[in-house]
């Protein structure tokens, strides 16, 4: 049984709404209110949060916070949780505070991101939040950075990017 049981122990199942019709339905919404509707859960949240279990804590004009709760089925063959996890948890809140701030019509793309590893995230870290703030939003660019802090407020890492900004090709402002 201690096999067979840790085995089950350690099985993921994710199931995801069609990420096409949450995109489109989005298309006629500011930034802000796609976000908040989401939180709301009258829209669902993108696949990669559900694969990599990442929640959306709040939203407020250039201010997005996003958790997630570290564990193993996160690790890299070092024993902590991938870099590229806690990456992509940065590279969200940043890209959702730059569309926090986005007229319907609007969309962004990450042009560029770095990532400063400050400690290793492991199961014992708990839930990790990420927060990222807008820096700069203008016609073409945006830039936003992010920390990344664990329920004590322990700095694991912190980020920047600088995004794309465009017209949403058949979108309807």
């Amino acid at each position: 049984m201690g096999a067979e049981h840790d085995a089950a122990a350690r099985r993921r199942a994710v199931t995801w709404s069609d990420p096409k019709a949450s995109a489109k339905a989005g298309r006629g919404l500011a930034g802000i209110d796609y976000l908040r509707a989401m939180m709301a859960g009258d829209l669902p949240p993108p696949p990669v949060m559900e694969l990599l279990g990442i929640e959306l804590v709040s939203v407020e004009e250039g201010v997005v916070r996003m958790a997630l709760a570290a564990g193993e089925h996160l690790y890299n063959p070092l024993g902590s949780v991938h870099g590229g996890v806690a990456a992509t948890l940065l590279d969200s809140v940043m890209g959702c505070a730059v569309h926090s701030l986005l007229p319907a019509g609007r969309g962004y793309t990450t042009l560029e991101i770095k990532v400063n590893y400050v400690r290793a995230v492991t199961d014992a870290s708990g839930r990790v939040v990420g927060e990222g703030r807008i820096a700069h939003l203008g016609r073409q660019t945006a830039v936003a950075d992010a920390r990344l802090v664990d329920e004590a407020g322990r700095l694991y890492a912190t980020a920047s990017t600088t995004c794309l900004v465009f017209d949403i090709p058949g979108a309807k402002p």
